[in-house]
C-alpha cells in the first residue's frame, strides 16, 4: 500500500480501515454533517501552509479521496489547537481525525514524502517505548540519521547551550515501571491484532 497510486481495491479498504479507527472518535459520525462552512480553515492557524485546507480534508474524506488527504501534508501540519473543533456549527472533531490519519499514515506508509513529520513521530514512539519517556538525544540522532545527517552539526550550537542549562542529558534515563508500561502496551498491541 506505500506505492505512489493505490488501485481503487486498495483505496476502499484504506477507507475501510479509516471509519474503523475513526469510531474511538466520539461523535465521529458528524463529519457526514459537514455544511462546508470553511470555519474550520478560517480558525486554524497553520491553514496558510497545508496543501488542503480542514474543510477540504472533510470534502476529500467524503469523495474517498483518503490517500490523497494522507499524502499531503495538511495532517501532519495541524497544530491540534482544536480551534477547528471547538469553533464548528456541526461539532466536527476534526483535530481528533487528524490524529486517527497520522496514526494511518505511518502504518500505511502513506505521507508525503517530502515531509519529516512521520520520521520525528516514529523516532519519538521508538525511544518512548524504549525508556518510557522521551529521551531528546537519541530520538534527534534517530530523526537526522534517517532525514538527513549533515543537518544534525546545525544543532550542536543549541544542544551545548541546552546542555549547559540542564535541559539536554546526554544519557538517556528509563522512568520507574517501565516494565509496567511495557505489558501494557504489549497487552493493547495484542488487541490491536485482533
Amino acid at each position: 500500500m506505500a506505492q505512489d497510486t493505490l488501485v481503487s481495491a486498495d483505496v476502499g479498504s484504506l477507507n475501510e480501515v479509516f471509519l474503523k479507527e475513526l469510531a474511538h472518535v466520539p461523535e465521529w459520525e458528524k463529519i457526514r454533517t459537514c455544511i462546508q462552512c470553511g470555519t474550520c480553515t478560517a480558525s486554524c492557524p497553520t491553514s496558510r501552509t497545508m496543501d488542503y485546507k480542514p474543510r477540504e480534508i472533510v470534502g476529500l474524506f467524503r469523495a474517498g479521496m483518503l490517500d490523497k488527504v494522507l499524502r499531503s501534508n495538511t495532517v501532519w501540519t495541524c497544530a491540534s489547537c482544536y480551534y477547528c473543533s471547538t469553533r464548528c456549527p456541526s461539532g466536527i472533531r476534526l483535530s481528533d481525525i487528524m490524529y486517527v490519519l497520522r496514526s494511518l499514515g505511518i502504518k500505511f506508509g502513506l505521507f508525503s514524502r517530502r515531509e519529516a513529520y512521520p520520521v520525528l513521530a516514529k523516532a519519538f514512539a521508538k525511544v518512548v517505548d524504549r525508556y518510557g519517556r522521551n529521551a531528546e538525544m537519541e530520538m534527534l540522532t534517530r530523526f537526522y540519521l534517517s532525514t538527513g545527517p549533515l543537518r544534525l552539526k546545525d544543532q550542536i550550537g543549541l544542544g551545548f547551550k541546552m546542555f549547559r542549562r540542564g535541559r539536554l542529558h546526554l544519557l538517556p534515563k528509563a522512568i520507574q515501571g517501565r516494565r509496567d508500561i511495557e505489558k501494557i502496551m504489549a497487552r493493547l498491541k495484542e488487541e490491536e491484532a485482533r
